[in-house]
C-alpha cells in the first residue's frame, strides 16, 4: 500500500469513522441477504449427498433384481429337469435307474425351494430398499424446490443491491487508501470481534456507543479534544466525539 500522508489525530478519525460508516452500509447489505447464501450453500451439499445415497440404492435394487432374476431361471431350470427325469422315469429297466432319477428329482425340488426361499428374502429387502428410494427420492425432490426457491430469493436481494454494494464496495476501498496500515489492522480485527461490526462509534450522552457503558467526564473531555486516539477500556471499540461528524476544521 502506498504511504498515506500525515494526518492529525481529527483526520485520522475522521477517516475511520467514514470507513465504519461506509462498511455499515455494506453490512446492512449483508443482513438483508441474511442466512440465504450459506442456506443455498447446506442445501446443495445436502442434494449432492442425497444423490449418491440415490444411486447406491438404485444400484443395489439393481442387482437384488438381477438375483431375483437368477433365482427364477434356477427354478425354471430346475423344473425343466424334473420333467424330463419324469419322463425318463417311463422307461426305466432296473431299480438303480429308478432311484438315481428319483435321487435328482427329489434335488432338483430342493432345488427350487431353495430358490423361492433366496426370491422372498429378496423381495423383503427389494421392499426395504424400495421404502427408502422412495423417501430419499421425495426428500430430494422438497431439497431441489427448497434450493430453487431460495436462489430465486438471493438472486432478487442480489439484482437490487448489487449496483449499490460495488458502489459501496469501491468507496471502501478508496477510503482504506486514506488509513494507515496499523489503524487499519486493529479496525478489522475489532470489526471481527462484534457481530454488528462497530469498530468506531461516538460518544453519544456520556456513553459508548457500542457496549454503552458510561465514559468518565475526563475521558470525555480527552475525547472532544482529539489529540490521541481512545479506545472504550470496556469494549475496545474506537471512541470519536459527536462533534467531529458536522466540523468542518481538520
Amino acid at each position: 500500500m502506498a504511504a498515506v500522508k500525515e494526518q492529525s489525530i481529527a483526520e485520522k478519525l475522521k477517516a475511520l469513522y467514514a470507513l465504519q460508516q461506509i462498511d455499515s452500509k455494506m453490512g446492512e447489505i449483508a443482513i438483508l441477504k441474511g442466512e440465504l447464501p450459506m442456506e443455498v450453500s447446506d442445501l446443495e451439499d445436502e442434494i449432492t449427498g442425497l444423490k449418491t445415497r440415490l444411486k447406491k440404492l438404485e444400484s443395489s435394487v439393481a442387482e437384488i433384481d438381477h438375483e431375483i432374476g437368477r433365482h427364477n431361471n434356477n427354478i425354471k431350470e430346475s423344473e425343466g429337469l424334473i420333467v424330463k427325469y419324469e419322463k425318463q422315469l417311463d422307461n426305466v429297466k432296473n431299480n438303480r435307474e429308478f432311484d438315481a432319477l428319483t435321487k435328482e428329482i427329489e434335488l432338483q425340488r430342493l432345488e427350487i425351494q431353495l430358490s423361492q426361499k433366496k426370491i422372498r428374502e429378496a423381495n423383503v429387502a427389494r421392499e426395504t430398499k424400495s421404502e427408502s428410494l422412495d423417501g430419499i427420492s421425495s426428500k430430494l425432490n422438497q431439497r431441489t424446490k427448497d434450493v430453487e426457491s431460495k436462489k430465486v430469493e438471493l438472486q432478487k436481494i442480489i439484482e437490487k443491491t448489487e449496483k449499490e454494494e460495488t458502489k459501496l464496495v469501491k468507496e471502501s476501498d478508496k477510503a482504506r487508501k486514506d488509513i494507515e496500515d496499523r489503524l487499519l489492522v486493529s479496525y478489522d480485527k475489532i470489526r471481527k470481534t462484534y457481530r454488528n461490526g462497530l469498530a468506531v462509534v461516538t460518544v453519544a450522552r456520556g456513553a459508548c456507543g457500542g457496549c454503552f457503558n458510561r465514559i468518565p467526564p475526563q475521558l470525555q473531555i480527552e475525547i472532544g479534544v482529539m489529540k490521541k486516539i481512545i479506545a472504550c477500556e470496556h469494549c475496545g471499540r474506537v471512541l470519536i466525539d459527536e462533534s467531529i461528524l458536522t466540523s468542518e476544521e481538520i
